[in-house]
């Protein structure tokens, strides 16, 4: 039987700058979080202009927007087939070690796809394959991430450190569509490509410098290593099995990985087949839901407390129904007010589960925890992203996005549902004589 591995834990304050912050900011008073987040708005938007390069690369050389799903689903399949083994990766070895390993290997591969665009010899193959390698890479880069902003900032800031992170994301998403459409019809998708692999160098330079403040670092004793590893992912699973906030939380960000977040296939389609607006509205339209989920973002930074699972569930609601009007918008304008308000609804729910794991969850284990949060996540878009495209390329972009969004609704109020009939709650309503209101309680039922 393999001994437990060491596990030592140094305690350090989070330097401060010396200024007070807002409530909404309160995160950015960890010096090595200021510049870490600093490097992320750097490489969100050339994460950002790569996809939207990369999805209308694939539209324009096979026409089909199923293959445009099937890009999007090699990029998260590794993520779903061995996410569980990124967790441990990440609990066991140093993140700033990762993170360089990690981003440098995007450079290169984004260099690579770079350079066959620019040289007109780029195939659809050679996108599958690109994408492939970059699943690999975010089988571990994602939840090293996750667990090293914890590193940063420390139990005190993380969920403002959450938002704000996811907050930068999504300015990332807001500057990069804009940036990749403008080079695409200049110059092709190429620069933008290149431009990412740049953007990676720049995280690689920013995490060297940065020395974290709360650092769990594991030693591996065991003769054994792999029978230890499957002893940290059986640790794992338990863990989540036994904590009903991250086990309800994994279950919704399975039902918007499969149905919520396949908006590049569809919106592709919207573009180039129901408005004809081209890749000009393609990157219009991924703005555009950049900006809702910005404001969605920078609102989770202000809110004081991790919201419970009632409001993470209302938020999914609220997102699949969004999603269901968007899909009947007789024009292109109420298409996009719709998309601002879908993405605010997604984000409101991303940053709420993700403070909400990572809060509930023990330094210990969280790298682990984050893999399966994210496998169902990003590993559900796998599955969502090909099956999107086939059915767009079937029955239509309208009636796929109403399929979509009638899905999410349903997914999340059965596990509304199910939660309540676990927490054993009933609905009460309760009859005053002279008076012309229904009092409604919602107890549990043994009240």
């Amino acid at each position: 039987m393999s001994a437990a591995p060491a596990v030592h834990t140094v305690h350090a304050l989070p330097a401060r700058s010396g200024r007070p912050w807002p409530q909404a900011l309160s995160a950015l008073q960890v010096r090595d979080y200021r510049l870490y987040l600093s490097s992320q708005l750097v490489a969100t938007t050339g994460l950002w202009m790569q996809r939207i390069a990369q999805d209308w690369l694939v539209l324009e050389l096979t026409g089909s927007v199923t293959a445009v799903g099937v890009a999007v689903a090699l990029q998260f399949l590794p993520m779903l087939l061995f996410g569980l083994v990124g967790g441990v990766i990440a609990d066991r070895y140093p993140k700033r070690t990762l993170l360089v390993i990690t981003q440098s290997t995007a450079a290169l591969v984004a260099l690579t796809l770079g350079l066959l665009a620019l040289s007109g010899s780029v195939q659809v193959w050679h996108v599958y394959v690109i994408a492939t390698v970059l699943g690999f890479v975010t089988v571990v880069d994602n939840p090293t991430r996750q667990v090293f902003v914890s590193e940063l900032v420390g139990a005190e800031h993380i969920r403002n450190a959450v938002s704000l992170s996811s907050s930068v994301f999504q300015l990332g998403a807001l500057l990069g569509p804009a940036a990749s459409g403008a080079l695409i019809s200049a110059v092709g998708q190429g620069w933008s490509f290149l431009l990412n692999a740049a953007s990676c160098l720049v995280v690689v330079t920013m995490v060297a410098v940065i020395r974290p403040k709360h650092v769990s670092a594991r030693t591996p004793t065991s003769a054994h290593p792999s029978a230890q590893h499957r002893g940290e992912l059986r640790d794992g699973l338990r863990y989540i099995a036994k904590t009903s906030e991250v086990a309800w939380s994994i279950v919704l960000a399975a039902a918007i990985g499969v149905f919520g977040l396949n908006m590049p296939v569809i919106l592709a389609a919207f573009a180039d087949h129901v408005f004809t607006a081209g890749v000009a509205g393609y990157s219009l339209f991924s703005s555009l839901t950049a900006i809702g989920a910005l404001t969605g973002a920078l609102m989770s930074a202000r809110r004081r407390s991790t919201p419970r699972l009632r409001a993470l569930t209302a938020s999914l609601v609220g997102l699949g129904l969004v999603v269901m009007l968007a899909s009947l918008a007789p024009n292109v304008w109420l298409f996009g007010g719709a998309l601002v308000l879908a993405g605010f609804c997604t984000l409101q729910f991303l940053t709420g589960t993700n403070a909400l794991v990572q809060t509930t969850t023990t330094a210990a284990v969280r790298g682990r925890v984050m893999s399966v949060y994210l496998l169902v996540l990003l590993g559900g878009q796998a599955i969502g992203g090909p099956s999107v495209g086939w059915l767009i390329d079937h029955v239509g972009a309208r009636p796929s996005m109403l399929a979509c969004g009638s899905l999410v609704v349903l997914m999340a109020g059965a596990a509304g549902l199910a939660m309540a009939r676990r927490s054993h709650l009933t609905l009460e309503v309760t009859v005053r004589r002279g008076s012309g209101r229904l009092p409604v309680h919602i107890v549990p039922s043994d009240h």
